[in-house]
């Protein structure tokens, strides 16, 4: 692998994401109990520089992708998107997270350490250009999200729900891992242009679609696409509300950066295949998604199906095996993450010392209680219900017209069935939130961060939906041959 000094600057986003990293780890030990904010400000600023750094590379080198390190690592405009919505989505973890976290005694350097580390695995993920590139990004996530999961030591569900999550990662990574190794026995590569190649060569190996089968194991898994979800709803419950907040987000995008690099940039050759699968797990994801959700008295478990549910829908444009349906997916990735951000976020801000809001019920009478956080997740839910103008209503159009387009009106259908069925339980939480007496009487006590930004994701949800070009046409460009 050959180096030279400009691969540094296709690198600045993780360099600099990797130095605040670091910075916050050693300036940790010097600090105060009283001046843990100092954490927060370093954190901040490192994720501001970061996205100017995002900016900076891509207005350098354009719209042409950009290799370095001797091609195991890509910036494109898919690469700039895509860590530009995961960082927004940091942003908003840690200014949702701070009374939280002050409050349970969770208030220390190692949470912002491993979000940041967890984070830059995300960054590397995202501009993979091989197998081994993404693999050691993967890994680098889920060492600390098991770490995040299991962060509150005083919480026996925490560090339950991290075992589990450990466990079933730990067998999605291994799965993956071997298709990765059949790939590498069939094809010789490990880069994704020369095992596309290989691919699209039309040679018959066997071996290739066995691997391939093991790597979309793999990627279901850390989707939590049905029937391999069994881990999300536990670790969503058991999780502290503000990791719960960054698992449901970013994670998710690394997921579809991963799924891109390896199908359609690694293996297109094989898309029908790989289609056909996708059709499958599609079905299922949006199926037991929705249906179980309507059963669950738990928030973050019904979050947890209906986050299996969009997965899904990203599936679905995924399999259109189109660049329309590859951007209505990337489309729809970006804004699950924004979704599932502000979600979780109200959660953060209604629970209070001594009470983790977790329960349905903990949502009624909100708009009595707070109004303007109950407006603000009443724009959530209608935009995860996919209600118009809102953009999950965009998003999911965008997905069905691209399955349209290939001839899968079947599919669309069902879809649309699924999701009618799924707005109930998101119109049940805007029917508790106004129409219910409160259990709960005691004021929100937000802090100025949290407010602002709910304020953020919430009002996205309706500029976005009633503005989508802009977004819309980055991610086309993505995609743009």
């Amino acid at each position: 692998m050959s180096f030279q000094a400009i691969d540094l600057f296709t690198l600045l986003p993780e360099l600099v994401v990797l130095t605040m990293a670091c910075v916050v780890l050693v300036l940790d030990l010097y600090l105060p109990a009283a001046r843990k904010d100092i954490n927060q400000l370093v954190s901040f600023l490192g994720l501001l520089l970061a996205l100017a750094a995002v900016g900076l590379v891509g207005a350098s080198y354009g719209p042409a992708p950009t290799l370095a390190f001797g091609g195991a690592f890509v910036r494109d405009p898919m690469s700039d998107l895509l860590k530009g919505a995961v960082l927004v989505v940091t942003l908003l973890a840690f200014a949702y997270s701070a009374r939280y976290m002050r409050e349970r005694n969770l208030w220390v350097g190692e949470y912002h350490v491993l979000v940041l580390f967890a984070l830059l695995g995300i960054l590397v993920m995202i501009s993979a250009n091989g197998f081994l590139t993404l693999y050691l990004g993967l890994e680098l996530l889920a060492l600390c999200l098991y770490a995040l999961v299991a962060f509150n030591r005083d919480s026996g569900r925490g560090a339950e729900a991290a075992m589990k999550y450990f466990v079933l990662g730990a067998l999605g990574s291994g799965m993956l891992l071997y298709g990765i190794s059949m790939i590498y026995g069939a094809t010789g590569q490990l880069d994704f242009a020369p095992v596309a190649a290989a691919a699209a060569a039309g040679m018959e190996n066997r071996i290739l679609v066995f691997g391939l089968v093991f790597v979309i194991i793999g990627i279901a898994f850390k989707f939590g696409a049905v029937p391999f979800h069994m881990w999300m709803p536990d670790v969503y419950q058991g999780a502290p509300a503000t990791v719960a907040l960054f698992l449901s987000s970013a994670p998710k995008v690394a997921a579809f950066a991963m799924a891109v690099r390896i199908l359609v940039d690694g293996l297109t050759g094989l898309g029908g295949d790989w289609s056909d699968i996708l059709i499958i797990l599609s079905v299922l994801s949006l199926g037991v998604g929705n249906l179980v959700a309507i059963a669950q008295s738990n928030i973050k478990r019904m979050l947890a199906y209906s986050t299996i549910s969009h997965v899904g829908f990203i599936f679905l444009g995924l399999l259109a095996g189109t660049q329309h349906g590859y951007a209505a997916a990337m489309f729809y990735a970006v804004v699950y993450a924004l979704m599932a951000a502000g979600a979780f976020g109200v959660l953060v801000m209604i629970s209070h010392r001594g009470f983790e809001a977790e329960n349905l019920d903990d949502l009624k009478g909100l708009g009595d209680r707070d109004p303007w956080l109950a407006a603000m997740m009443t724009l959530v839910m209608f935009s995860m219900a996919g209600v118009p103008p809102l953009v999950g209503f965009m998003a999911k159009l965008l997905v069905l017209q691209a399955v349209i387009d290939i001839g899968l009106v079947w599919l669309a259908i069902l879809a649309v069935v699924f999701s009618i069925i799924g707005a109930f339980y998101y119109l049940r939480v805007v029917k508790m939130i106004y129409f219910d007496k409160p259990i709960i009487d005691a004021p929100v006590d937000g802090t100025r961060d949290a407010r602002i930004a709910v304020s953020i994701n919430g009002l996205s949800m309706l500029v976005l939906g009633m503005f989508p070009a802009a977004l819309l046409s980055l991610c086309e460009r993505a995609f743009a041959s």
